[in-house]
């Protein structure tokens, strides 16, 4: 036991012994400064300034802009700008996806690749097949009563009116001979109508013009897009009067009838009208001749 009291005194006088630290001027011996201290406060100051380093550089780190430039740091600024980008650039992709397969889109109809499809006349719409053998045409007893009660009603209706059921109405682009007709089994999805050259040519509704300009094979054409879906192509233009993008009305002048590219046999319209990307037969809806 007395050994080990021994080596704490002595521990505790290195500790508490005070020292003098003198600073002289090396050529006179002249004394600047002095400092009475022991290896106790050398330790509590060493100690506390480290802490004191510890502290402010966590204080930079978490609570000043000057984090950021610490490598592996990022601001909030930037993290938010990141975000956006990403959103912006997923945006961007479905975008470019969208726009690509309307292209591929107008590639069928340019080339004529595609299905076709039988059509109703009244509504536009792809019409089943169905056995009318199989058919009940007698109406219910409900309906009888839900027809007479109806007709009492209207019996006396003064401000009854007639509401049409067609949503768009088509109207020639030029009237003339037709030279070819549409047959989907020879992929002519399409009709010739033989006009003199120089003829306009008229969009047959409103719309807009989703491609014009001249391609080798069928010379100048012009694609119009219209509501309900539909499209509808002339080809072997002489010239044409709208560009992409122009907004048409119904029976405007879009085109003057010619006989370009290298499929063209003559002065003629090629005129095909496209339903949800299925090939239709113009005949059914437009009057020519």
């Amino acid at each position: 036991m007395s050994g080990k009291r021994l080596k704490r005194q002595i521990l505790k006088k290195k500790l508490f012994t005070k020292n003098r630290l003198v600073i002289l001027n090396e050529e006179t011996f002249e004394e600047i400064f002095s400092l009475k201290l022991n290896l106790m406060n050398v330790f509590v100051v060493l100690t506390g300034g480290a802490i004191f380093l510890i502290a402010i550089t966590t204080y930079i780190i978490a609570f000043t802009p000057l984090r950021e430039y610490i490598p592996g740091y990022a601001s909030t600024k930037l993290k938010r700008e990141a975000t956006e980008l990403a959103l912006k650039s997923d945006s961007l992709e479905k975008a470019i996806k969208m726009n690509n397969a309307y292209i591929e889109s107008i590639k069928k109809v340019l080339a004529g690749d595609v299905e076709v499809a039988k059509l109703n006349k009244d509504s536009i719409m792809a019409a089943g097949q169905a056995d009318a053998s199989e058919i009940n045409f007698k109406p219910s007893k409900q309906d009888s009563i839900l027809r007479e009660k109806v007709a009492q009603e209207d019996k006396y209706n003064l401000f009854d009116k007639a509401q049409t059921k067609v949503n768009l109405v088509l109207f020639p682009p030029v009237t003339g001979h037709i030279t070819d007709k549409y047959d989907p089994k020879n992929k002519h999805f399409a009709i010739d109508i033989a006009v003199p050259k120089n003829t306009p040519i008229k969009s047959v509704a409103n719309g807009t013009v989703i491609f014009a300009d001249w391609t080798p094979s069928t010379g100048y054409v012009i694609i119009i897009r219209h509501g309900e879906g539909i499209m509808s192509v002339y080809k072997h233009a002489a010239s044409l009067t709208k560009a992409q993008g122009d907004v048409v009305r119904t029976s405007e002048v879009i085109a003057m009838a010619g006989s370009t590219g290298q499929e063209s046999t003559g002065v003629h319209l090629h005129f095909e009208l496209w339903k949800d990307g299925f090939a239709i037969d113009p005949t059914n809806f437009i009057e020519f001749e």
